[in-house]
């Protein structure tokens, strides 16, 4: 029954790349290049826009040049129709701000346009998906540099909701988990750091956590997967803290479900140890009577959470890197029932070895679990600026400006109407600096 499964399910899986592979225009978009349709130029307070209409996603740069004033648009392979830069020269000839535009091609296949400036501006472009009857949309935002970009009134407040992150404290009740050798108990350490966390990811913009558990009570394993659910949780964290008879064991390890087994002796022994504190796990209620069907759904459900998982786990061992010696490197596999919620994607973090003196230690300290916490958020968060679900605010942009060389976080978000805060949230930006040609996405108000 199992082989026959997992033959189905590669299937299946052979049948969705060909799928994909067969959509129509889908390698022509990616090799024909763009074309510019139109061009179009309006007068704003303090900043002039223009708006390129494409057919295609372009791959641009801008950037401004002095002595004399010029701002220079790059557009890789692209075209423009003969005649529209005379027609939209003659449409700005009312506009003091520019002179003149001129266009040509290098490197053979690139388009290049220069616009003539009577003064100094600061340059911002971004990019926009095909909306309602407009299609593809290059913007190019020529702002006075002597002046600030102030918020427009017009911007309604968008009512995207926020990712859900059900946090788990392992163990709890009269079942505490290992014990340090200093008396410290798991159930005791996971729910400090759950809270901690659950602070760190809720002064996060466009991220919500919940507790599974909140206080010192016992809760079967099949009781937290219902509470995530419950909750529709988009990711369940579920914390440990790891024991071995040898006190010199030392690290941080993260997991995720393995359908085909676990990826190490380790792994598997360490799931059987957690399962067994509680051996009862129930049926998925997927409202399918065929047993056959009713575990390939089940199975089918799973494939797509793990592979997230595993993407999520690495996400937040990169992290945890900064903060704590990493037992194993990558994100290991085994058979945890705590990760096996359908449609949810799952890791369970054992922070370090309690059963290590040093490392119970710090896992005693505050200022270690709130380290914890803020590595472990903005692993959560790098995943989510990346594969938010649809209609969340962290899956949501007003467009997507290129960084120019010298900008900075700050001067990006004031000319781009949004709050710095709300900036690093969006693109998940933890540090000051900034890459030219580095893309950022520009949130909703």
């Amino acid at each position: 029954m199992a082989t026959d499964r997992r033959k189905f399910l590669k299937s299946l899986a052979g049948f969705s790349t060909l799928a994909a592979s067969a959509v129509p225009g889908a390698a022509l978009a990616s090799s024909s290049g763009a074309r510019i349709q139109d061009i179009r130029l309006s007068k704003n307070k303090g900043y002039v826009r223009l708006v390129f209409d494409l057919d295609g996603i372009a791959d641009h740069s801008v950037f401004a040049l002095h002595k004399p004033e010029r701002v220079v648009l790059d557009i890789k392979n692209a075209k423009m129709p003969h005649g529209m830069v005379d027609r939209v020269h003659a449409g700005v000839n009312g506009n003091a701000l520019i002179r003149g535009i001129r266009s040509g091609v290098r490197n053979k296949n690139d388009l290049r346009v220069v616009f003539d400036l009577s003064e100094s501006v600061r340059p911002r472009s971004f990019l926009l998906s095909p909306s309602g009857k407009s299609g593809h949309r290059l913007v190019i935002d020529l702002h006075d540099s002597k002046k600030p970009v102030k918020k427009s009134a017009s911007i309604k407040k968008s009512r995207k909701r926020d990712v859900i992150i059900a946090i788990d404290a392992g163990h709890g009740g009269r079942d505490p988990g290992a014990i340090g050798r200093s008396g410290t108990h798991e159930k005791t350490v996971t729910l400090q750091i759950a809270k901690r966390l659950e602070k760190q990811i809720n002064q996060q913009r466009g991220m919500k956590a919940v507790l599974i558990r909140k206080n010192d009570r016992f809760m079967r394993l099949r009781e937290r997967i219902q509470k995530a659910r419950d909750y529709n949780a988009d990711m369940m964290i579920s914390l440990h803290a790891n024991s071995f008879p040898d006190p010199r064991a030392r690290g941080s390890s993260i997991f995720a479900l393995s359908m085909d087994g676990a990826s190490s002796e380790r792994a598997r022994m360490l799931a059987k140890q957690e399962n067994a504190a509680d051996l009862l796990f129930g049926d998925v209620d997927v409202a399918v009577d065929d047993k056959m069907v009713n575990e390939v759904l089940f199975d089918l459900s799973l494939t797509g959470t793990i592979e997230s998982s595993l993407d999520i786990g690495s996400e937040i061992i990169t992290q945890i890197k900064t903060v704590n010696r990493v037992h194993k490197k990558k994100v290991q596999q085994a058979g945890f029932a705590v990760l096996k919620a359908p449609n949810i994607p799952s890791v369970l973090l054992e922070t370090a070895f309690i059963s290590n003196p040093r490392e119970e230690k710090s896992l005693r300290s505050s200022s270690h679990q709130q380290k914890l916490a803020k590595a472990i958020t903005r692993g959560v968060n790098k995943y989510f600026a990346r594969k938010a679900p649809p209609g969340t605010w962290l899956a949501a942009s007003e467009g997507e400006v290129f960084v120019n060389k010298g900008d900075d976080v700050k001067t990006i978000a004031k000319y781009n109407n949004v709050k710095e805060e709300d900036l690093r949230a969006r693109n998940a930006l933890y540090a000051d600096n900034l890459m030219a040609g580095q893309v950022m996405k520009i949130p909703v108000s």
